[in-house]
């Protein structure tokens, strides 16, 4: 056994770098069918002719130097498990040498032959499929790894599926029971969806055609039987688990390969024909992070991004969709709501351990006390938005809108409320979005973009009843009740990331998120509901003013009750006292060589640097470095349509970028088409400071809220003009830029009435 552990170790270096073999095929068929007499421990009259063929020298030492991937273990620890193992690694191995565009082309030949001679001449699938069962999980790991390989090489080279496997699956899919087989059946089907959708040929729909015929029928029956099972106590054992999250791989990739239009398969769509079956397993008695895949990956199917995270960017994102899609995300959407109305977000498991580096457990005296999981509370809020939105755009009156919105909105706002510490605040509800999604920019843009689309439907409705100017103040008042105000949402985010034009352009230049599509849509509507936002941000600033001025009270009678017994708080209580007058309104004088500073809001209760001080405040920084290149070549422009999907050009665009924006050169380049371009709210000439009781009411929107977002938006289209004469910029921003000067028009003509 030694010695056929060093001819089969000899075997795998060689294939393991695609060197051609020398031997008969016969030989190395001998040598690889993988006998269940092997793994019982006995020899083989093959095993020993391929022993004695490598006594013999008929096979020559590899030319090249071994590899550092793991091979087999030390002929001093051998055993007949671990011939079955290394011979099961030497074939998975060379199939994918054959698949391979690196491998010299009669090496690759050889490779065919022998894979296709074993195929035929043995019961391979058939030993691989008895393998499952076995003791040793690892074995029966590596076989099927080993069997899901074979099949996609049937695939590839047009051999007849395997019928042993497909007789395997029908069996265990039609003929669901509690074992391990119907496991081992979704993981190859799903190890076999994952390689057609890496592979760069084009046949991948004839591909999924030919894998997924015979095996319709049979999960359909898999899929109604296993979701009806009706669970009762305590969680789950680890075997449902498994199943469970097998499962939900393979619905992932069956709805991701709804992108290849000429596939009708029932297990494509058996999600959104059947959705109640996946929702029920969000109250079933198991494990909290398999309610938590689950809760993920509805989530994805409503943005349509199933199987992202499964496929290295093979998945069709921009393929135009089937002809059913539209109906079954309304038909997912309205599941959701129904399980909303039936209690779903109060089964919701929130609180858990923490996560912790290198484990979960944590040392005594270490503890911290628990908080919620913010990845539930993210998925779950998303969940609830988007399925929302698809059946708003459903509704056919503004009163059935309305009455859903108000009922959903405030059971999703109920269950947040305990989760957000500090809580939300009362007289804005729509804070709730960015706190919720404040670690997430994809989700909290993809967010936003969702409740802004339920708010332009609303308004659209309203408007063509003529209802919506004569309940002006009661609409306004049914936004902010149920936190769906595009002007907070949108405010609340600038504040976030403290009025930073860069960071914008960050999210304009990426492919990421849903940024340039939610982006416009906002700016388009900004000059229509032009005095909404002037008003809410005027809102904005009296409350800012209100928080600031409790902070400095409550610090001046700190600084009040110190002072008899310290003769050095004099000097903190005249900081008190300042920072208590200027928490409001303070502005530089316009003599400065800078341009005139906007609010600086008091950071006791929100830490947003000034836009104007971005060079000083390491707090603002953006998501691409501007300042680690002084020379760069332009780069030929790339130009497509303002709202297409961004692409993967926008990295080559970005790294060309450094030297448009920022500091040095580019920030004084930047500074004099600011102070060139179109007038934005102007601050007083002199500096003045004022309590918020006295600030007159003329002062106050013009140098604050209103003032910072116009000031960023003219510092955005200042840099994205400069990056399109470069030709840096990664698409055609046109039309971006013209909604930029029709809101910097609008509060031009704001200002300056005359």
């Amino acid at each position: 056994m030694k010695d056929f552990l060093e001819v089969l170790d000899q075997l795998y270096k060689k294939v393991l770098v695609g060197a051609t073999l020398e031997n008969d095929t016969r030989d190395y068929i001998c040598c690889l069918r993988p006998a269940f007499s092997d793994h019982s421990g006995s020899g083989t009259a093959s095993s020993q002719r391929a022993i004695t063929l490598g006594v013999q020298g008929k096979w020559p030492p590899s030319p090249v130097h071994p590899s550092p991937v793991p091979v087999a273990p030390a002929p001093g620890k051998s055993s007949a498990g671990d011939l079955t193992l290394l011979r099961l690694t030497v074939i998975q191995v060379m199939v994918t040498r054959i698949l391979s565009v690196e491998t010299e082309f009669q090496a690759k030949e050889k490779y065919r032959e022998i894979i296709a001679v074993l195929l035929k001449s043995s019961d391979l699938d058939s030993q691989l499929i008895c393998m499952f069962q076995d003791s040793d999980k690892l074995l029966s790991h590596v076989a099927a790894k080993c069997l899901a390989w074979l099949l996609y090489f049937q695939l590839r080279e047009k051999i007849t599926l395997s019928n042993s496997w497909i007789a395997f699956c029908q069996k265990n899919l039609s003929e669901y029971s509690e074992s391990d087989k119907v496991v081992y059946c979704l993981w190859t089907l799903t190890a076999v969806i994952k390689e057609i959708f890496k592979d760069t040929c084009s046949q991948k729909s004839e591909l999924l055609q030919q894998l997924l015929t015979p095996l319709d029928a049979p999960f359909e029956v898999f899929y109604n039987s296993f979701f009806s099972q009706h669970l009762d106590g305590p969680p789950g054992t680890c075997h449902l688990a498994n199943t469970l999250l097998g499962v939900l791989e393979l619905l992932e990739l069956l709805i991701a390969s709804r992108t290849h239009r000429d596939l009708h398969f029932t297990c494509q769509r058996i999600l959104f024909l059947k959705p109640s079956c996946v929702l029920d397993v969000i109250t079933w008695p198991v494990q909290a992070f398999v309610k938590r895949k689950f809760v993920i990956f509805l989530k994805k199917c409503l943005l349509w991004k199933a199987g992202e995270d499964l496929c290295r960017g093979a998945v069709a994102a921009l393929a135009p969709p089937d002809r059913h899609l539209e109906g079954d995300m309304a038909a997912l959407a309205a599941a959701v709501l129904q399980a909303v109305d039936l209690g779903l977000l109060r089964t919701l498991s929130v609180h858990g351990k923490p996560s912790c580096f290198a484990g979960g457990e944590v040392q005594p005296g270490c503890e911290r006390p628990p908080g919620p999981d913010h990845v539930i509370l993210r998925a779950a809020s998303l969940l609830v938005i988007k399925s929302l939105e698809i059946k708003i755009q459903k509704c056919a009156s503004a009163k059935e809108m309305k009455g859903d919105l108000q009922r959903y909105m405030s059971e999703l706002l109920t269950f947040l409320r305990p989760h957000l510490q500090p809580s939300v605040q009362a007289h804005n509800p729509c804070e709730w979005l960015s706190r919720v999604f404040i670690e997430q920019d994809d989700d909290m843009l993809e967010a936003a973009r969702a409740s802004l689309g339920i708010y332009l439907k609303l308004t659209r409705e309203y408007e063509a009843a003529q209802n919506l100017a004569q309940e002006k103040e009661t609409w306004n008042q049914h936004t902010h009740e149920n936190g769906y105000n595009p002007h907070c949402i949108f405010l609340f985010f600038l504040k976030n990331i403290g009025f930073d034009s860069t960071v914008l352009l960050d999210f304009l230049i990426s492919s990421e998120t849903c940024f340039l599509e939610y982006f416009v849509r906002y700016l388009k509507l900004l000059p229509k509901d032009w005095d909404a936002f002037f008003t809410i941000c005027k809102y904005f600033d009296v409350t800012e003013c209100t928080d600031s001025r409790n902070t400095c009270g409550r610090i001046a009678s700190l600084v009040q009750d110190t002072s008899s017994n310290h003769t050095e708080s004099r000097p903190l209580a005249a900081l008190g006292s300042h920072r208590s007058a200027q928490a409001c309104v303070s502005w530089a004088s316009e003599a400065s060589p800078e341009p005139p500073n906007q609010v600086v809001i008091s950071r006791e209760s929100h830490a947003t640097p000034q836009a104007g001080g971005r060079a000083s405040l390491p707090a603002a920084q953006s998501l691409v470095d501007y300042d680690t290149s002084d020379e760069s070549e332009v780069e030929p422009p790339d130009l497509c349509s303002a709202n297409s999907k961004q692409t993967s050009v926008h990295q080559d665009a970005t790294e060309k970028i450094q030297d448009t924006v920022g500091t040095g050169r580019g920030k004084k380049e930047l500074s004099s088409e600011l102070q060139s371009g179109p007038a934005v709210p102007k601050a007083p000439d002199a500096p003045f400071s004022v309590d918020c009781d006295e600030a007159p009411r003329n002062v106050v929107h013009e140098v604050g809220t209103s003032y910072r977002t116009v000031k960023c938006f003219q510092e955005l289209q200042a840099a994205i003009s400069r990056l399109q004469r470069k030709n840096l910029f990664p698409y055609n921003p046109t039309a971006l830029l013209r909604l930029l000067k029709q809101i910097e028009a609008i509060c031009n003509k704001s200002t300056n009435p005359l």
